[in-house]
């Protein structure tokens, strides 16, 4: 069964599953330990938020979407294409230039977790062609579809993305009870 149609997803429209009853998700801390090189290890604010994100977001069916506009028209969406749109988000969640979450990618496991990169096998993508993929959503005046379709699936969750730096972006979790009414929160009785 796909992430996509998989019934405990709010990816599933006709679901309407609050943050607060996801499953608390862990990284697969297994592979760390394997090596021998670290024995303790918890789930950080970074892991969450990326797990959360990854349960949340149907990024299979986000890249299904555009793969008309990225490559060729017939061909189901590459791999790549799920990747590359995952690093985007990264990009814009933690304020990240091309270079920046190149790196990043290196440097962070959880992060590498989320985009599903094993430096055991392959590299990460660099600058460059994180730079070339973020001109061709522009390009292609996809930029605004893609953001409204993943905030508007996190606020089906009932949730709003705060971005900052690496270290500090989160999920906040919304009362069911509150409606937004020109820019402001007001509680209903």
């Amino acid at each position: 069964m796909s992430r996509a149609s998989d019934d405990r997803s709010p990816a599933n429209p006709a679901n309407s599953i609050h943050l607060a009853h996801r499953p608390r998700l862990r990284m697969n801390m297994q592979r760390y330990k394997a090596n021998g090189l670290e024995r303790y290890g918890r789930m950080t604010r970074r892991a969450q938020f990326l797990a959360d994100m990854d349960w949340m977001v149907p990024w299979a069916r986000m890249a299904e979407q555009i793969q008309p506009c990225c490559a060729q028209p017939d061909a189901p969406a590459p791999r790549w294409l799920e990747r590359m749109l995952r690093i985007y988000f990264l990009q814009l969640w933690f304020n990240l230039s091309d270079l920046a979450v190149e790196e990043s990618l290196y440097d962070s496991a959880a992060m590498r977790e989320f985009v599903r990169i094993d430096l055991a096998i392959e590299a990460a993508p660099d600058a460059a062609a994180i730079g070339r993929f973020r001109d061709l959503l522009q390009r292609k005046r996809l930029v605004k579809k893609l953001a409204s379709q993943v905030y508007e699936q996190l606020r089906r969750g009932g949730i709003q993305i705060e971005s900052g730096t690496i270290v500090d972006a989160t999920t906040i979790g919304m009362p069911s009870s509150a409606r937004v009414k020109d820019g402001k929160r007001e509680l209903r009785p």
